[in-house]
């Protein structure tokens, strides 16, 4: 039988020690079909780059992409909360057009729910006259904690550029499973990060956020159900990995988690030759 192997990509925060620069390289050398990167903080205090448009090192990673023949997905990682104002955005998403990256990833943490779809609307609106959508990730710590939250707060833009972007530890601390994400317009996700993790649910808000940013392990490594996850998501949606490095080479890291998430894409395969209900049946989507 022939595996179905989807390009991969890898998020900027599984080497965020690795500028981007490096970072295409690297990326480009193992396998991987594209990149996110990290052009604004996470959280106060996170690392971040920065790229200014038409600058000799912007001109550098655009080269590196070609060379490479990789593409960047995706720009990080924006907050929208009740002291948001997308304007702010405007370089981020300048350097990001520059690029060509397709999707920014946010995520909601603002009780206001009005004030909250209004700032999601203006973010989408002005990301679009850069030729991008808005991803808007589900985190069990935030206001905007479960997938129901993030596809009403989505659907509420009445915009085609705002999806929910699924990221399995996220989905499952949440307490969603993959199955749920069959009652979802296909057309919501188009990006999927994928990582491990044990089957223990941290217990509190502090203990799933050191997880999240620490904790993760290799796609295939953990108690997660990836396997389900892969036969449920939407044949066009874009894959990517991250689990943040704990110490190793970057390099090491970067093919070590390639390498555990292909070996999970042959496990899916086989495993659909006995059981071709969960078969994992995708499109090759272009990055």
């Amino acid at each position: 039988m022939t595996e179905i192997i989807p390009p991969l990509g890898i998020a900027h925060f599984s080497c965020i020690d690795v500028p981007p620069l490096q970072f295409v390289r690297l990326a480009g050398e193992i396998g991987y079909a594209a990149v996110g990167l990290r052009l604004h903080p996470a959280f106060q205090g996170a690392p971040f780059y920065t790229l200014r448009p038409g600058s000799a090192e912007m001109r550098s990673v655009k080269m590196a992409l070609q060379q490479a023949g990789i593409a960047v997905y995706d720009i990080e990682f924006v907050v929208i909360d009740e002291a948001f104002s997308a304007s702010e955005l405007l370089p981020v998403l300048e350097s990001a057009g520059e690029l060509g990256a397709r999707r920014l990833s946010v995520c909601g943490d603002d009780a206001d729910k009005g004030r909250f779809a209004a700032n999601l609307t203006a973010l989408a609106e002005l990301a679009a006259e850069f030729g991008m959508g808005v991803d808007l990730e589900i985190m069990p710590w935030r206001r905007i904690g479960t997938l129901a939250a993030a596809v009403a707060a989505a659907e509420a833009t009445q915009r085609t550029n705002v999806g929910v972007l699924i990221d399995a530890l996220h989905l499952s601390r949440s307490g969603a499973v993959p199955a749920d994400l069959q009652s979802v317009s296909k057309e919501l996700v188009q990006s999927v990060q994928l990582c491990d993790a044990v089957a223990e649910r941290p217990a509190d808000n502090a203990a799933l956020v050191a997880e999240a940013r620490g904790r993760r392990l290799l796609p295939g490594e953990g108690a997660l159900p990836l396997q389900d996850l892969l036969g449920v998501i939407p044949s066009g949606a874009r894959l990517s990995v991250e689990v943040p490095n704990a110490g190793l080479p970057a390099a090491k890291h970067a093919k070590a988690l390639f390498d555990a998430t292909i070996a999970l894409f042959g496990r899916s395969e086989r495993e659909s030759a006995t059981a071709p209900e969960r078969a994992l049946k995708r499109q090759v989507p272009r990055w």
